[in-house]
Protein backbone atom coordinates (compact mmCIF):
# COMPACT_ATOMS: atom_id res chain seq x y z
CA UNK A 1 0.00 0.00 0.00
CA UNK A 2 1.28 3.71 -0.64
CA UNK A 3 2.02 6.35 1.81
CA UNK A 4 0.44 9.05 1.24
CA UNK A 5 2.10 12.86 1.32
CA UNK A 6 -0.27 15.42 0.92
CA UNK A 7 1.69 18.48 3.53
CA UNK A 8 5.22 19.55 3.67
CA UNK A 9 6.15 17.18 6.17
CA UNK A 10 9.50 15.97 7.28
CA UNK A 11 10.01 13.21 5.24
CA UNK A 12 9.21 16.10 1.71
CA UNK A 13 11.64 18.60 3.52
CA UNK A 14 14.40 15.84 3.45
CA UNK A 15 13.75 15.07 -0.86
CA UNK A 16 13.39 18.63 -1.05
CA UNK A 17 16.98 19.11 0.44
CA UNK A 18 18.35 16.90 -2.06
CA UNK A 19 18.26 19.00 -4.95
CA UNK A 20 20.80 21.88 -3.54
CA UNK A 21 22.26 20.07 -0.97
CA UNK A 22 25.53 17.96 -1.71
CA UNK A 23 26.05 17.40 2.07
CA UNK A 24 22.87 16.64 2.95
CA UNK A 25 22.56 13.93 -0.25
CA UNK A 26 25.81 12.60 1.01
CA UNK A 27 24.52 11.90 5.06
CA UNK A 28 21.12 10.51 3.52
CA UNK A 29 23.20 8.37 0.87
CA UNK A 30 20.14 9.06 -1.83
CA UNK A 31 19.85 11.97 -4.55
CA UNK A 32 16.28 11.75 -6.92
CA UNK A 33 16.00 10.91 -10.45
CA UNK A 34 13.68 13.40 -12.51
CA UNK A 35 13.01 12.28 -16.18
CA UNK A 36 11.52 9.68 -18.47
CA UNK A 37 14.80 8.46 -19.89
CA UNK A 38 16.94 8.66 -16.93
CA UNK A 39 14.35 6.71 -14.56
CA UNK A 40 14.01 3.93 -17.28
CA UNK A 41 17.70 3.69 -17.13
CA UNK A 42 17.98 3.48 -13.78
CA UNK A 43 15.32 0.53 -14.05
CA UNK A 44 17.03 -1.56 -16.89
CA UNK A 45 20.56 -1.27 -15.28
CA UNK A 46 19.17 -2.75 -12.07
CA UNK A 47 19.91 0.60 -9.67
CA UNK A 48 18.70 0.56 -6.04
CA UNK A 49 15.70 2.47 -5.82
CA UNK A 50 14.27 3.42 -2.27
CA UNK A 51 11.04 5.19 -2.74
CA UNK A 52 9.34 6.26 -6.42
CA UNK A 53 7.21 9.05 -6.14
CA UNK A 54 3.78 9.91 -8.25
CA UNK A 55 1.21 12.44 -8.15
CA UNK A 56 -2.02 11.20 -6.00
CA UNK A 57 -5.50 11.15 -7.73
CA UNK A 58 -3.81 11.52 -11.09
CA UNK A 59 -4.19 8.28 -14.03
CA UNK A 60 -0.20 6.91 -14.62
CA UNK A 61 0.43 5.39 -17.95
CA UNK A 62 1.60 2.18 -18.76
CA UNK A 63 5.45 3.23 -18.06
CA UNK A 64 4.72 4.76 -14.65
CA UNK A 65 2.45 2.40 -13.22
CA UNK A 66 4.82 -0.58 -14.07
CA UNK A 67 7.61 2.20 -12.32
CA UNK A 68 6.04 2.41 -9.05
CA UNK A 69 4.23 -1.68 -9.08
CA UNK A 70 7.99 -3.26 -10.16
CA UNK A 71 10.55 -1.93 -9.01
CA UNK A 72 10.11 -2.94 -5.25
CA UNK A 73 10.67 0.24 -4.04
CA UNK A 74 8.51 2.02 -1.45
CA UNK A 75 5.01 3.95 -3.08
CA UNK A 76 4.59 7.84 -1.97
CA UNK A 77 1.36 8.89 -3.46
CA UNK A 78 2.42 12.87 -3.11
CA UNK A 79 0.33 16.02 -3.84
CA UNK A 80 0.91 17.35 -7.38
CA UNK A 81 1.88 20.52 -6.50
CA UNK A 82 4.59 19.02 -4.29
CA UNK A 83 5.97 16.43 -6.52
CA UNK A 84 6.16 19.34 -9.03
CA UNK A 85 8.55 21.25 -6.73
CA UNK A 86 10.53 18.12 -6.34
CA UNK A 87 10.42 17.78 -10.48
CA UNK A 88 11.87 21.19 -10.46
CA UNK A 89 8.82 22.17 -12.89
CA UNK A 90 6.87 25.49 -12.68
CA UNK A 91 3.63 23.63 -14.35
CA UNK A 92 2.36 19.99 -14.50
CA UNK A 93 4.40 17.69 -11.79
CA UNK A 94 6.29 15.06 -13.53
CA UNK A 95 4.65 11.39 -13.32
CA UNK A 96 7.27 10.13 -11.36
CA UNK A 97 10.37 10.78 -9.16
CA UNK A 98 12.64 7.85 -7.70
CA UNK A 99 14.38 8.22 -4.62
CA UNK A 100 17.74 6.74 -5.52
CA UNK A 101 20.51 5.25 -3.63
CA UNK A 102 23.89 6.93 -4.17
CA UNK A 103 26.55 4.18 -4.51
CA UNK A 104 30.47 4.07 -2.77
CA UNK A 105 32.60 5.89 -3.85
CA UNK A 106 35.36 2.96 -5.77
CA UNK A 107 37.19 2.41 -8.45
CA UNK A 108 36.74 -1.01 -8.56
CA UNK A 109 33.45 -0.01 -9.74
CA UNK A 110 34.96 0.53 -13.17
CA UNK A 111 36.06 -2.25 -14.97
CA UNK A 112 39.21 -2.19 -16.97
CA UNK A 113 39.84 -4.70 -19.98
CA UNK A 114 42.08 -4.83 -22.90
CA UNK A 115 40.53 -2.09 -24.40
CA UNK A 116 40.31 -0.04 -21.78
CA UNK A 117 38.84 3.66 -22.57
CA UNK A 118 38.36 5.92 -19.32
CA UNK A 119 37.64 9.43 -18.42
CA UNK A 120 38.29 12.00 -15.44
CA UNK A 121 37.09 15.86 -15.24
CA UNK A 122 39.58 17.10 -12.91
CA UNK A 123 37.54 19.53 -10.46
CA UNK A 124 34.44 20.48 -12.97
CA UNK A 125 32.44 23.59 -11.66
CA UNK A 126 29.27 22.71 -13.89
CA UNK A 127 27.42 19.88 -12.74
CA UNK A 128 26.08 19.89 -16.28
CA UNK A 129 29.46 19.87 -17.81
CA UNK A 130 29.58 16.39 -15.84
CA UNK A 131 26.23 14.93 -16.68
CA UNK A 132 27.40 15.67 -20.40
CA UNK A 133 30.74 13.62 -19.98
CA UNK A 134 29.04 10.82 -18.81
CA UNK A 135 26.77 11.15 -21.41
CA UNK A 136 29.11 11.06 -24.07
CA UNK A 137 31.63 8.16 -22.34
CA UNK A 138 28.64 6.16 -22.45
CA UNK A 139 27.88 7.02 -26.12
CA UNK A 140 31.29 6.61 -27.62
CA UNK A 141 32.00 3.22 -24.76
CA UNK A 142 33.68 4.41 -22.33
CA UNK A 143 34.26 1.85 -19.25
CA UNK A 144 34.04 4.65 -16.42
CA UNK A 145 34.25 8.55 -15.62
CA UNK A 146 36.19 9.33 -12.87
CA UNK A 147 35.18 13.24 -10.87
CA UNK A 148 38.34 14.47 -9.37
CA UNK A 149 39.05 16.79 -6.89
CA UNK A 150 36.64 19.58 -5.27
CA UNK A 151 34.12 19.41 -7.65
CA UNK A 152 30.84 20.10 -8.78
CA UNK A 153 28.72 17.09 -7.39
CA UNK A 154 27.92 14.00 -9.40
CA UNK A 155 24.51 13.63 -8.51
CA UNK A 156 23.72 17.26 -8.78
CA UNK A 157 20.09 17.14 -9.94
CA UNK A 158 21.37 18.79 -13.75
CA UNK A 159 24.01 16.53 -13.62
CA UNK A 160 21.66 13.42 -13.43
CA UNK A 161 19.36 15.43 -15.79
CA UNK A 162 22.23 16.36 -18.67
CA UNK A 163 23.54 12.54 -18.79
CA UNK A 164 20.17 11.91 -19.62
CA UNK A 165 20.20 8.13 -17.89
CA UNK A 166 23.96 7.75 -18.79
CA UNK A 167 24.69 7.98 -15.37
CA UNK A 168 23.22 4.42 -14.36
CA UNK A 169 25.12 2.97 -17.31
CA UNK A 170 28.16 3.79 -16.70
CA UNK A 171 30.19 3.79 -13.57
CA UNK A 172 30.95 7.75 -12.27
CA UNK A 173 33.08 7.33 -9.39
CA UNK A 174 34.37 10.63 -7.42
CA UNK A 175 37.81 10.80 -5.55
CA UNK A 176 40.31 13.53 -3.56
CA UNK A 177 42.77 13.45 -5.61
CA UNK A 178 45.11 11.96 -8.60
CA UNK A 179 47.05 9.87 -6.27
CA UNK A 180 43.91 7.29 -5.37
CA UNK A 181 43.91 7.09 -9.60
CA UNK A 182 47.30 6.29 -10.25
CA UNK A 183 47.03 3.90 -7.16
CA UNK A 184 44.17 1.98 -8.99
CA UNK A 185 46.27 2.12 -12.36
CA UNK A 186 49.83 1.26 -11.01
CA UNK A 187 49.76 -2.18 -11.86
CA UNK A 188 48.20 -1.38 -15.44
CA UNK A 189 49.24 -0.89 -18.94
CA UNK A 190 46.89 2.22 -19.37
CA UNK A 191 48.09 5.26 -21.07
CA UNK A 192 47.50 8.13 -19.56
CA UNK A 193 46.83 11.25 -21.76
CA UNK A 194 45.68 15.11 -20.82
CA UNK A 195 44.31 17.27 -22.95
CA UNK A 196 45.96 20.55 -23.58
CA UNK A 197 46.11 23.57 -25.92
CA UNK A 198 49.40 23.06 -25.80
CA UNK A 199 49.80 19.92 -26.24
CA UNK A 200 53.04 17.91 -27.82
CA UNK A 201 50.56 16.46 -30.72
CA UNK A 202 47.12 16.84 -32.56
CA UNK A 203 44.83 14.60 -30.80
CA UNK A 204 44.05 12.95 -34.53
CA UNK A 205 47.42 12.30 -34.80
CA UNK A 206 47.62 10.79 -31.12
CA UNK A 207 47.09 6.53 -31.08
CA UNK A 208 44.19 5.62 -28.78
CA UNK A 209 43.75 2.65 -29.61
CA UNK A 210 45.81 0.85 -26.67
CA UNK A 211 43.63 1.05 -23.11
CA UNK A 212 44.08 4.81 -22.60
CA UNK A 213 42.56 7.02 -19.99
CA UNK A 214 41.87 10.87 -20.88
CA UNK A 215 41.79 13.43 -18.67
CA UNK A 216 39.40 16.37 -19.17
CA UNK A 217 40.55 20.12 -16.92
CA UNK A 218 38.91 22.31 -15.24
CA UNK A 219 36.66 24.96 -17.26
CA UNK A 220 38.49 27.59 -16.44
CA UNK A 221 42.39 26.70 -15.52
CA UNK A 222 42.28 23.41 -17.04
CA UNK A 223 44.36 20.42 -15.67
CA UNK A 224 46.20 21.06 -12.49
CA UNK A 225 49.72 20.66 -12.04
CA UNK A 226 49.46 17.39 -10.47
CA UNK A 227 47.47 15.77 -13.49
CA UNK A 228 49.53 17.32 -15.72
CA UNK A 229 52.37 15.38 -13.85
CA UNK A 230 50.59 12.09 -13.94
CA UNK A 231 50.01 12.19 -17.91
CA UNK A 232 52.36 10.14 -20.07
CA UNK A 233 51.61 12.58 -22.79
CA UNK A 234 49.77 15.74 -23.34
CA UNK A 235 47.37 15.86 -26.93
CA UNK A 236 45.71 19.50 -28.62
CA UNK A 237 42.86 19.83 -30.24
CA UNK A 238 43.31 21.57 -33.41
CA UNK A 239 41.19 24.84 -33.53
CA UNK A 240 40.32 27.18 -36.13
CA UNK A 241 38.04 30.55 -36.10
CA UNK A 242 38.62 33.13 -33.59
CA UNK A 243 37.74 30.64 -30.66
CA UNK A 244 41.06 29.59 -28.27
CA UNK A 245 39.40 26.58 -26.68
CA UNK A 246 36.16 24.43 -26.52
CA UNK A 247 33.76 23.94 -23.71
CA UNK A 248 35.20 21.02 -21.41
CA UNK A 249 32.42 18.62 -22.09
CA UNK A 250 32.93 19.61 -25.72
CA UNK A 251 36.54 18.52 -25.54
CA UNK A 252 35.84 15.34 -23.54
CA UNK A 253 33.75 14.77 -26.76
CA UNK A 254 35.70 15.36 -29.41
CA UNK A 255 38.36 13.30 -28.04
CA UNK A 256 36.18 10.46 -26.95
CA UNK A 257 34.53 9.91 -30.45
CA UNK A 258 38.06 10.16 -31.53
CA UNK A 259 39.18 7.09 -29.86
CA UNK A 260 35.95 5.71 -30.79
CA UNK A 261 36.86 6.13 -34.53
CA UNK A 262 40.55 4.56 -34.14
CA UNK A 263 39.04 1.98 -32.26
CA UNK A 264 36.11 0.88 -35.00
CA UNK A 265 38.14 1.77 -37.70
CA UNK A 266 36.99 0.10 -41.17
CA UNK A 267 39.93 -1.52 -43.00
CA UNK A 268 41.26 -0.13 -45.98
CA UNK A 269 39.45 -1.05 -49.12
CA UNK A 270 41.67 -1.97 -51.93
CA UNK A 271 39.86 -0.62 -55.14
CA UNK A 272 39.31 -3.35 -57.99
CA UNK A 273 41.77 -3.47 -61.01
CA UNK A 274 40.22 -2.58 -63.92
CA UNK A 275 40.98 -4.49 -67.24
Amino acid sequence: MAQRITTRNARFQQWQALLGNRNKRQRAGEFLVQGVRPLRLAVEHGWPLRAVLYAAGRPLSRWAEGIVRDTGAERIAMAPELLAELGEKDAAAPEVIAVAELPADDLARIPVPEDFLGVVFDRPVSPGNIGSVIRSADAFGAHGVVVSGHAADVYDPKSVRASTGSLFAVPAVRVPSPREVTAWLADRAVTVVGLDEHGEADVFDFDLTGPTLLLVGNETNGLSTAWRDACHHLVRIPMGGSASSLNAANAATTVLYEARRQRHRAPAVTPPVLA
